[in-house]
């Protein structure tokens, strides 16, 4: 569960734990599509794992992007102060490796900045004929696919009501069902990152082939992990 600060020593209660309306059934059982994600995201024969985890990854991009966009105008500097997800702030880091605390719109224009940039390389995403992947391919995709995974997980903490509002929960939960089994069939985020949503992956992914590579979704032991703040 998503813990609030607990109370000070004062002898006043901690605050109660805020409910998660992303959890209500009504919710959850909204999708596009009833497709088995779960075939959908592994490798077919024949093709180059790299171009495979090439192409999803670039899909996934635009995708979580357009996702983003539809609520961005409520996702201000006042709204949220920072990148946070639950209890757990999220940190920037530039290309010297400083640490930069920003609000919620500026690292998400920094993560779709800096992979636009990656995906649109042809050192690093090939499209042409012959052109080789860098021996950092797979790092620098399990970089970007960690980056995405803020995103989406921004979104249900923060501004689930404004999609809500927008109908646009069934596209969410879709889009993150399908990247969630992605990133389980090919190992590209620690299970230890993506703890802090294991209520909702949980429940979304259940019946889309979970237990994918035996990451599990290592529920029983997220919330020691939600507590201290993550970096990057």
């Amino acid at each position: 569960l998503c813990r609030k600060s607990k109370g000070k020593p004062n002898g006043k209660k901690p605050a109660p734990e805020e409910k998660k309306l992303y959890l209500e059934p009504e919710y959850t059982k909204s999708r596009i599509t009833d497709f088995e994600f779960k075939e959908l995201v592994m490798l077919p024969r024949e093709i180059d794992l790299n171009e495979w985890l090439a192409s999803n990854t670039t899909t996934f991009f635009h995708h979580i992007n357009l996702q983003y966009s539809t609520i961005s105008e409520f996702c201000t500097g006042e709204s949220c102060q920072t990148m946070a997800v639950c209890n757990t702030q999220y940190y920037w880091y530039d290309e010297r490796g400083k640490k930069i605390k920003c609000t919620a719109p500026q690292y998400v224009d920094f993560v779709m900045s800096s992979v636009q940039k990656l995906v649109t390389d042809e050192d690093v995403f090939p499209t042409k004929y012959g052109k080789e992947f860098p021996n950092s391919f797979e790092s620098l995709v399990k970089k970007i696919c960690k980056y995405l995974f803020h995103v989406l997980a921004h979104i249900y903490s923060s501004h689930f009501k404004e999609t809500l509002a927008l109908e646009l929960h069934g596209h969410l939960n879709t889009l993150y069902t399908h990247f969630i089994l992605f990133i389980r069939e090919f190992n590209l985020v620690d299970p230890k990152e993506t703890t802090i949503m294991d209520d909702l992956t949980e429940v979304l992914c259940s019946s889309s082939g979970s237990s994918s590579n035996g990451s599990g979704n290592g529920s029983s032991n997220s919330a020691g992990a939600q507590n201290h703040v993550k970096e990057r």
